[in-house]
Formats: C-alpha cells, structure tokens, sequence
C-alpha cells in the first residue's frame, strides 16, 4: 500500500512556480540569470527577460545610492528621487559613482531591448502579480520592509487622489502590446542617460563635493547661527553640479543618440496605442483601451490615448524641428530649433539662453509649438496629467 501511494506521488506533477512567483521568492538578479541561460525562451519567457533587464536596470542604481547614502532629494532626476530605507552605514558618495549608476542603467535598457527584438512580434501572455516584485535595495539576497515595487515606487495602485479605485493585490497580464510600452520606457531613461552622459558630468560633481568639504572644515565645532545649510545647502550644491556639467561643451555623438532615442520612445509608444486599440480581451490590463478596464484600478477616462498621442505627436514634431521652441526675446514669428540643438549641441549658459544670444545660432522664423494639447490633456486627466505622463511615456 505505501508503495502504490509513493508510486502515485511520484506520478503527480508537481506545479511549476510562475516567473512571478520566482520572482517572489528569489528576486530579479537570480531570475533573470536563469532566464538568460535558456537555450530556446519563448515567448512570455522573452518579455520577462526584458522587464527583468529594465527592473534590473532601476534595482543596481538603487543599490548604488543605498551603498553610498544618496537620498531622494534627488527631485531633478528619475531614479534618483524614488525613496528607499536609510543606510547607517554608507560610504561617501564619489563623483564615479554617478556615471557608474547612468552607464549602468543604459546598460541594461540596451539588454532589455535586445530581448525585446528577439521577441519581436510574437503573441504572449504573462501574469505578474505586483506584490511579487521587489528591490533588492541593500543586497543581502534577502526581501525586507521598504523594498517593495509599490513602497518604491509610490504606485498609486488605485485608490488616492481620487484615480480610481483600490484593487487588493492586483495581477497584470502583459501582452505583446505591452512590449510596446516597454520599449518606449528603455528608450526614454537611454535618451535620459545619454543625454546625462553627453555634459560628463563626473567632474563637475567632483568638484562640488571637494569645495563643499573645504567649506565644511570651516565650521569647527561652533553650530551654525541659523539653518540655511540644513534647509538648502544640498540643494545648492546640486544645482551647482547641474550648472558646472552644463557649461561643458556637450559630446555630439551622445547629444545625437538621445534624440534618436527619444524619437525613438514616441515611434514605440504610438506602436503601442495602435496594438491596444486591437485588443478584445478584459483580463490585468495594464494600460487599457476605452472598452478596458485597468488591473491597477487607475481610472482611464475613454479618450485618454488619443489625448495623450495628441501631446507626443507636438513633441515629435519639436524634436524633429518642424516647429519651434518659443523664447520670449524671439517674437511670435521665430524661435528655437531643437532638431539643430541636438545635432550640435551647446553648452548651455543660462545668462545668454535667457537673455537669447547663446540661442541665436539655433533660432530660426517658422511656425511655433503650441501647448494646447498638453492644456487639453491637463483638463481632461482633471489633476493627475504628469502623474498619468509618467505612467503613460
């Protein structure tokens, strides 16, 4: 009798963990390690590799800025703002350590890209439950409080702000239109980093933080008569890093390859609009059309995409110089052409961009962007325009 019953246990199949679940349990660096290694991926196998690259991709610059201390005061710059747990042991911060972070990040969106093209236009459908995904933040291999997709991110996964409504442990099923929308998202944060890149920002940073502990070693053990430093003191010394890297006469070559990516970004979101607007089915939408309904509870007033397509398509046309920046020294008849800009870009001194002499040699009569789409969308989201602008790309 017991070896009829291990005889059927062994018979049985047990069930197969689900990428999410793997996820879950061992992380994205360990998953996506096993994915890679897989001689034939199909399909659902393919996309996660991708998604895995782009996570992957946010999850080492915030373990970087958990080594090093960085905390999410960092408002100018994606990443960089998202809150995570405090280190009590971090290393000081080095100027290196930012273009590590940026190369890095570029690094995996280029490996999320390229097993987004191995998938290329094959049909797939695959369930993630978002309270599977986490960070590895301080890299112990272990999930701890704070780590989360939703506590980093701040996902408004409905509920708040009046965006929806709260779905308990939502489950989204990515399909092949969301690849889409994935490969728009690598090329925004590659356009972010080549652009970050294109100014070499390394010395610059450098700088401010050797002036600032030359400052500092004034201090001497008498506190400060008030709370400017505490207040503004980071703050300053940021846009100091921001304005020194800016005067630097930026490289062409990256200059060019973060407008083709961000061309690139609206080619694949338009791509992504046009596979949503096909779908038929009802189940985890992640974006969803207007017969759709959203697995997040974000309430997508009908419309929404083409509002939204409305305000890339004015971004395009800017990008590819078709019309113009208006400058208030210019006129109504003439202003700035971005296109050129980034075929042979400037450093960027604000005292002549403001005054207009530094622009001159991109300033040209032609027609001028208008922002009535991205007014109309701002009235139509009614509050939540770059809440939904992010969520969107």
């Amino acid at each position: 009798m017991r070896a009829l019953a291990l005889a059927l246990l062994l018979a049985t199949p047990v069930t197969a963990e689900t990428i999410s679940q793997e996820i879950a349990s061992t992380g994205l660096q360990a998953t996506e390690s096993r994915l890679a290694a897989l001689p034939s991926p199909t399909s659902e196998e393919l996309f996660a590799l991708a998604g895995l690259h782009f996570l992957g991709g946010v999850e080492q610059a915030l373990q970087l800025r958990w080594k090093t201390g960085v905390k999410a005061d960092w408002s100018e710059l994606p990443i960089l703002r998202l809150p995570i747990p405090e280190n009590p042991d971090a290393i000081p911060f080095q100027a290196a350590d930012f273009t590590a972070l940026i190369r890095n990040l570029d690094a995996e969106m280029d490996a999320a890209r390229t097993a987004l093209a191995q998938l290329g236009d094959q049909e797939f459908s695959l369930p993630v439950r978002i309270s599977d995904l986490w960070f590895d933040i301080n890299a112990n291999g272990t999930r701890e409080a704070g780590e989360s997709l939703a506590e980093v991110t701040g996902m408004a996964l409905g509920g708040g702000r009046g965006m929806g409504v709260r779905v308990e442990d939502p489950v989204i099923t990515f399909d092949t239109a969301d690849a889409a929308w994935l490969s728009a998202y690598t090329h925004f944060l590659s356009g972010f980093a080549s652009t970050a890149l294109a100014y070499d920002p390394e010395p610059a940073i450098q700088r401010v933080i050797d002036s600032s502990q030359q400052i500092y070693a004034f201090w001497g053990t008498t506190p400060p008569r008030n709370a400017m430093d505490m207040m503004f003191g980071r703050q300053v010394d940021r846009a100091a890093m921001v304005l020194h890297a800016l005067s630097n006469t930026p490289d062409k070559g990256l200059a060019q390859d973060a407008h083709g990516h961000l061309l690139a970004m609206i080619q694949e979101n338009r791509r992504f609009w046009s596979l949503v607007a096909i779908e038929t089915d009802d189940t985890g939408e992640w974006v969803p059309n207007d017969r759709q309904t959203s697995g997040l509870g974000l309430r997508m007033p009908p419309g929404t995409g083409e509002r939204w397509q409305a305000v890339l398509a004015d971004a395009e046309k800017v990008l590819k110089g078709e019309v113009l920046l208006p400058h208030w020294r210019f006129g109504a008849e003439a202003g700035i052409n971005l296109r050129r800009a980034f075929e042979d870009p400037p450093a960027i001194d604000l005292v002549t961009f403001i005054q207009g002499e530094g622009l001159l040699p991109y300033a040209e009569k032609g027609p001028l962007m208008s922002l009535q789409s991205w007014r109309d969308f701002e009235d139509f989201i009614q509050g939540d325009a770059m809440l939904f602008a992010v969520f969107l790309n």
